[in-house]
């Protein structure tokens, strides 16, 4: 489960209106939108500072939030948050209400513990390339981790980790054993490669990484761009 608590005050806004979601961004709060749990979606204002600071924290993303919403409060997690493309700022966020007894589906960090001791670097001159970031794994909300960690430390060169290597809590499962055949999901998480072939991948994930901030930056603008634009 996770080891801290989030919680968020937040307060009731118009549903719509242009103008009033460019006059709550100017007095320092972010539009928001709590859906889900079979209920009806409700429109809300969060601090900007408050939830600014809380995206810092790894944690945040991952974790159950209690949504203080006027007093009243839900339990939610965070879905999807809209940044601005030029500015330290933060749009708009989509909070996702949860049920205790259903099962979410949640992608985690993944912590590769022992990367200092790993024999296939000190020993065999490799470097560690982590090819998976971010695991998805299904379970109660009760269950949730905060991160994935995956030790690496007997890893020799030449090898990698799997997915079936980690090692869940009870009552978590990855997400992709859930679609069919384990040994057909059966992803490599991290390996030890040979220096070239490692600068090699690096050098593909960054170009993968570009396009995908590229496609990033441009949603953000139009939707900059529609709001400015609108009354």
């Amino acid at each position: 489960m996770s080891s801290q608590e989030f919680v968020l005050s937040a307060r009731v806004r118009a549903r719509t209106g242009t103008g009033l979601v460019r006059r709550l961004r100017s007095e320092g709060e972010v539009p928001a939108v709590l859906y889900g749990a079979g209920k009806e979606s409700l429109s809300i204002a969060v601090n900007h500072d408050v939830l600014f600071h809380s995206l810092d924290k790894e944690e945040f993303h991952s974790a159950v939030i209690t949504i203080d919403t006027d007093g009243t409060k839900e339990q939610a997690i965070l879905r999807n948050v809209q940044r601005h493309p030029h500015k330290i700022k933060i749009l708009h966020a989509d909070f996702q209400r949860i049920d205790d007894l259903k099962p979410i589906t949640m992608s985690l960090p993944v912590h590769f513990i022992g990367e200092e001791e790993c024999v296939g670097v000190k020993l065999d001159g490799g470097m560690i390339s982590h090819l998976m970031n971010e695991v998805d794994v299904t379970c109660l909300p009760k269950d949730l981790p905060d991160n994935i960690q995956l030790d690496v430390t007997n890893l020799h060169l030449g090898e990698s980790l799997y997915l079936s290597n980690i090692e869940l809590p009870e009552g978590v499962q990855i997400t992709a054993f859930s679609h069919g055949d384990e040994h057909e999901h059966d992803n490599a998480v991290v390996a030890v490669q040979a220096q070239r072939v490692e600068q090699e991948i690096e050098e593909e994930v960054s170009e993968a990484e570009e396009g995908e901030v590229a496609a990033e930056g441009e949603e953000a603008t139009e939707a900059a761009e529609e709001e400015s634009g609108e009354g």
